[in-house]
This record gives C-alpha cells, sequence and structure tokens, in this order.
C-alpha cells in the first residue's frame, strides 16, 4: 500500500501495512453517554468514519470497534439527579448517540461494546496484573495500577516520569504507592448502598475508566492490533494508561499505530463540557443541515484545530452549494472510480498522505468546475463517487439547494412565472424585484432563448 498515517507513539508519518495481510483492526474511544453528544464528538466520529470509509475504498476490509462508556462518576451523578436508573440514562443517550451519528453520515461501527458487558473480562485483565506485580490492592480497598513498574511508561505522551510527577504528592488516605498511580478496581463505599457493583475477588466495586478499553479493545479485536484512536485529549491519561494495562499483561505492543484528532476550539479554547463553552449536535442541527457541518468537518485536516462558528458554518453552506450546484447541471452517470485517472489519482495522493482531506476535497471544486464548463456526466459521476469516499455528495442536489433557499421547486417556479408574465407586460420593475428576492432567497435566475432557469447562488 502506498498509505501513510502520523502515528502519535513515533511522531513521524509511517507507511501503513496491517498485520494481517487485507484487514485492518481499528478501535476508537467512543463516547461517555450521561448527556448529548457536542460538536466535539462530532469532530471524532467524523474524522474516524472518513479514515474507515478510505480503508475500505482502498480495498481493506476494516473490523472498527468504537466502545460505549456506561458506567462512570458522572453517569451516576447525572442518574440521581434526574431520579432515573443509570440504565434508562444511558440506554437513552446511546439513542440519542446513534440519532446524531446517523443524521451526519456516519456509518456505524462493525462492534459498539458496551463497558457494562465486559467486566468479567476486566477482572481477568486486573487478576493477570495483580500477578506480575503491577497492581495491588491499597489500604481504601481499591485496585490500583503500580506505574512505576511499568518500564515504558509515558512513550505516547512523551512524558517522564519525574515530569509527569512534578508537584503532586501521594493522596495518602487512597493508600496509593504514587501519586501517579491510577485505579483498576473501585472498591464499593459502605455508605452508598445502592451504588453500582459486581463482585469482585478484592471485593464488590467497579471498574476504573482505564481498564474499560484495555477490556474491550483486547477481547474484540485482539492483544495487538492496527490502529487505536480519539481525540487528543485522550492521549493522556486514557491512552497511556490504556498501554500500561494492556502491554504490561500480554507483552505485546496494544496498537501499531495511534492517531489522534483535534480539537474544535471556541475562541482558540477548546469546546468541552465542564468548560461549559460547547455546543450539541442538535443545537447546531437547528440551524445547519447536517452535511454543511460533516463539510464543516471534513474539509479540515483530522489532526488540526477547528474553530468553530456561525461564520465558518455559513461558509461551509456556500462551498457545499457549489458542489450541489454542479451536481444539478447534468445527471451525475455511474461512475466506477478509474484511480490512475488524473482527478482521481490526484484525491487518492491526497488521502494516502494521512488522510489529507482539505486536498482531496480541493479536487471536488476542481471537478465541478470541469462539470459546470462541460456538463459532463461522467464527470459529474466521478465528483459523485469521489464525494462518496468522504460521505458527502450523495443527496439529490435539487434538494439540497432548494432547502437552502427555504423554497420548494414549485414555489420558484411561481415566481418565475411571475416575472415571466411581469416581462410580457413590460413592468420591467416588477421583474427586477422578483429576481433580487430570488437572489436573496440564494435563487440565481438564468434567461436564454429556450426559458428561464435556476441555481443556486454560489
Amino acid at each position: 500500500m502506498s498509505l501513510r498515517i502520523y502515528n502519535t507513539l513515533s511522531r513521524a508519518l509511517k507507511n501503513f501495512e496491517p498485520i494481517e495481510p487485507g484487514h485492518v483492526r481499528m478501535y476508537v474511544c467512543g463516547m461517555t453517554v450521561y448527556d448529548l453528544c457536542h460538536l466535539g464528538h462530532a469532530r471524532s466520529m467524523v474524522a474516524f468514519d472518513v479514515v474507515q470509509r478510505w480503508l475500505r475504498a482502498s480495498g481493506l476490509r476494516v473490523t472498527y470497534v468504537r466502545n460505549i462508556t456506561d458506567i462512570d462518576d458522572k453517569i451516576i451523578q447525572r442518574a440521581v439527579q434526574n431520579g432515573e436508573t443509570i440504565r434508562h440514562l444511558t440506554d437513552r443517550m446511546i439513542d440519542a448517540l446513534h440519532q446524531d451519528a446517523d443524521a451526519l453520515g456516519i456509518e456505524r461501527p462493525t462492534h459498539e461494546p458496551r463497558a457494562t458487558d465486559y467486566v468479567p473480562q476486566m477482572l481477568s485483565l486486573i487478576g493477570t496484573l495483580e500477578s506480575k506485580g503491577l497492581a495491588y490492592q491499597a489500604g481504601n480497598g481499591d485496585v490500583n495500577y503500580a506505574v512505576r513498574k511499568f518500564a515504558g511508561y509515558g512513550k505516547l505522551s512523551g512524558k517522564s516520569l519525574d515530569e509527569l510527577n512534578a508537584g503532586e504528592r501521594v493522596a495518602v488516605q487512597d493508600g496509593k504507592h504514587d501519586p501517579l498511580d491510577f485505579v483498576l478496581w473501585k472498591i464499593a463505599k459502605a455508605t452508598e448502598p445502592n451504588e453500582v457493583q459486581w463482585a469482585s475477588n478484592w471485593g464488590a466495586g467497579r471498574p476504573g475508566w482505564h481498564i474499560e478499553c484495555s477490556a474491550m479493545g483486547c477481547a474484540l479485536l485482539g492483544e495487538s492490533f492496527d490502529i487505536h484512536g480519539g481525540g487528543a485529549d485522550l492521549q493522556f491519561p486514557h491512552h497511556e494508561n490504556e498501554i500500561a494495562q494492556s502491554e504490561g499483561a500480554t507483552g505485546q505492543p496494544l496498537a501499531h499505530t495511534w492517531m489522534h484528532n483535534g480539537f474544535i476550539n471556541i475562541d482558540n479554547e477548546k469546546m468541552s463540557k465542564s468548560l461549559g463553552n460547547f455546543f450539541t449536535i442538535r443545537d447546531v442541527l437547528q440551524k445547519y443541515d447536517a452535511e454543511t457541518v460533516r463539510f464543516f468537518v471534513v474539509r479540515s485536516h483530522y489532526r488540526s484545530p477547528l474553530n468553530y462558528s456561525d461564520v465558518h458554518l455559513d461558509d461551509a453552506r456556500a462551498a457545499l452549494k457549489r458542489l450541489y450546484t454542479a451536481l444539478s447541471l447534468v445527471a451525475p452517470a455511474d461512475v466506477r472510480i478509474d484511480w490512475t485517472q488524473p482527478q482521481a489519482a490526484r484525491f487518492k495522493a491526497a488521502m494516502d498522505e494521512d488522510f489529507g482531506t482539505p486536498d482531496a476535497v480541493a479536487v471536488l471544486f476542481d471537478l465541478a468546475g470541469e462539470v459546470n464548463r462541460s456538463q459532463c456526466g461522467q464527470t459529474a459521476g466521478l465528483l459523485k463517487s469521489l464525494g462518496g469516499c468522504l460521505g458527502l455528495l450523495q443527496g439529490d442536489p435539487q434538494a439540497f439547494l432548494q432547502a437552502g433557499s427555504g423554497l420548494d421547486e414549485a414555489q420558484i417556479q411561481s415566481q418565475i412565472a411571475a416575472r415571466a408574465a411581469a416581462k410580457a407586460a413590460k413592468n420591467f420593475a416588477e421583474a427586477d424585484r422578483i429576481r433580487n428576492e430570488l437572489l436573496a432567497a440564494g435563487i440565481v435566475l438564468k434567461d436564454s432563448a429556450a426559458g428561464t432557469t435556476w441555481e443556486a447562488a454560489a
């Protein structure tokens, strides 16, 4: 293969070859389902949806796992606040997640494991770590990971233990041997008799966050797989801790390639629920159509920060309209992509260089320009097919353009007829008024000997 991927672990672009020829195994950290997904979640879901689409377009079979964390302190707290069971809350939020992801054209992963279904695997993994001297039960009953006993700790984040430990103090009340040690199993508290818990050799309790992904990834993809992905905020400590757990237990590299998508920022600050500067996907979809939101994400490189604003969404909408306007001019032919064709080859070269969607999108605009000039069905078909590799341009062009104008086809044709009548009556002021009114709604009229047609404004 010619695909190169930036590997966070090696901090370099590397040629990608799957462990098993022709088959890619990919794990991406999913959502903690205590609330609706925000645009930061959409950024990650879209980024790795594009990754798996391109891998498949490249002729590879993909087993894609995106987990769901359905037991967590925040989930417990939210369920108590709402007066509902944890299962009811998580079921509601998972259903909402699927609705939002489906709207954005995100294909369902091959497997979507819930953490609560993999507690036995987590307990087995913790037992292995304890037998190897990498885990210990603290005085408070919790089982912790002994970070300093894993020689490779810090290799993903690039930080030494001394750097990570700077300014920390051992939490004596927690019984940790080192402030960097993290919990694998949280022992149930006698003061909270209704706390969700499972039986274990160390006492009733529930898993820590990090052990969940280690257990699910290894159970579904094996001890060592091709790609592990997630947001840049997960690089440390979550992914660092996954490596320590998994590799400490198996002696094998957890993932050969680590990928991290950049943040969505508001005023150059990371969008997050903790900062209170977030927009849910549903908030945004009340104002912008889903494909515009997807295009807004796709046209930026997945590793780059992405600044959110209405101005940027408006620009994305206008740009997407230009592509759909080209497809509205002529029926796209049913094209099977010939990757030796010049524009297709450029598109492939862009995507093969660390999923370079900005350059790939530039190819789409070049093709749209050709369609505008030639009105060639084959070129339009290639534009649509390449767009499909990014999850774009698969809708009906006229429906997309009409939705943007706020007018349906019948309303537009009625206005065109009214303008024609005004011109016939030599009421040119009225004819100009109708033209300008349509233009303000995003509709451009084109007069010719054959009559008047329309297209969406660029």
